[in-house]
């Protein structure tokens, strides 16, 4: 018995000293499952510029883990030591998307351990600027006139860009023509080619091309409308009701961070997203700072979850 309890202390001991080390035992290590460039790395390289001096130790690198819609990348972290090294960074896909359109090696709502959601931001419905649809009332009386003529391009099947469409249509009663590219530069391409008719963009990627009058942009999908695009209307005030959708990059660990650890992962991670060297930029590029604690971002994923996975399966939506 004795020798059990000296065990048990010097285990305990032994948590304690790795709980108060961390995060100087080794590098905290941010996994995007996508590749290096978009939004999602973005928003990581931009926290671990910050993260070391806002937990005052440490250092912090981004591992770009990219394939398999990011479910790659997220089943890494989901199998990952949960000591507080290893961390996702991801947009909404592999959270509350992908496990409705194929078999993924992780549970999105267990096997991650929430921290906190960084940024959100609308999508926008553009169409090129020769374009006859001037406002949204004109796409939806052409689609009312016309089913299942005009175009909506997006990055992939099962995408923001894609469900936003299907909500729209099924809000509306009308329908389109998906055309799924594999990634959101093709779909630039083609759009501004006018080889396709409209896109559900996300305001990040649409913004400098409706800047630069090349892109009109006909409705946002965001609760009010965005100070960097006063003009447009929201999808409400097109008379569009249910149809509101936020793109989001969160943080997640693997599921059993030390409870101290997280605290100090989002208390971090909050003040790092509002830096003043970090937050403008965001702004500028048309994310909201949403930066919210863990028990926050464990109901809005679940709430997330039940809606894409019910939009899904009502639309007969499949992965590529």
């Amino acid at each position: 018995m004795k020798k059990i309890l000296i065990a048990a202390s010097l285990a305990l001991a032994s948590m304690a000293t790795l709980a108060q080390a961390w995060p100087t035992a080794k590098p905290i290590t941010l996994v995007v499952p996508f590749p290096p460039g978009g939004s999602t790395d973005l928003i990581a390289r931009m926290l671990a510029s910050k993260l070391p001096e806002k937990l005052g130790a440490g250092n912090a690198i981004v591992d770009n883990k990219a394939g398999a819609t990011g479910t790659i990348g997220a089943s890494q972290v989901a199998r990952a030591p949960a000591d507080g090294y290893t961390l996702l960074v991801s947009s909404l896909g592999p959270f509350v998307i992908a496990p409705h359109l194929f078999k993924v090696p992780y549970d999105a709502l267990k096997d991650l351990d929430p921290i906190s959601i960084a940024v959100q931001a609308p999508n926008v419905l553009v169409v090129p600027t020769v374009s006859a649809h001037k406002t949204m009332a004109d796409v939806i009386a052409y689609e009312k006139a016309n089913p299942g003529k005009m175009t909506f391009a997006s990055s992939g099947n099962g995408s923001s860009d894609h469900l936003t469409a299907e909500l729209f249509w099924l809000q509306t009663g009308t329908s389109g023509i998906h055309v799924p590219y594999k990634g959101g530069g093709p779909v630039m391409t083609d759009l501004l080619g006018n080889q396709v008719d409209s896109s559900f963009m996300n305001i990040n990627t649409a913004l400098p091309q409706i800047q630069a009058g090349k892109l009109r942009a006909l409705a946002i999908t965001s609760e009010k409308r965005s100070p960097l695009l006063p003009s447009v209307p929201t999808m409400e005030e097109s008379g569009i009701k249910g149809a509101n959708v936020q793109s989001w990059q969160a943080i997640a660990g693997p599921k059993g961070l030390p409870a101290d650890v997280k605290r100090k992962l989002n208390a971090a991670i909050v003040a790092a997203l509002n830096d003043p060297a970090v937050k403008p930029k965001l702004l500028e590029l048309g994310f909201e700072i949403v930066a919210d604690t863990p028990e926050h971002f464990a109901a809005y994923q679940a709430s997330e979850y039940a809606r894409w996975g019910k939009l899904i399966a009502s639309r007969h939506i499949k992965a590529d």
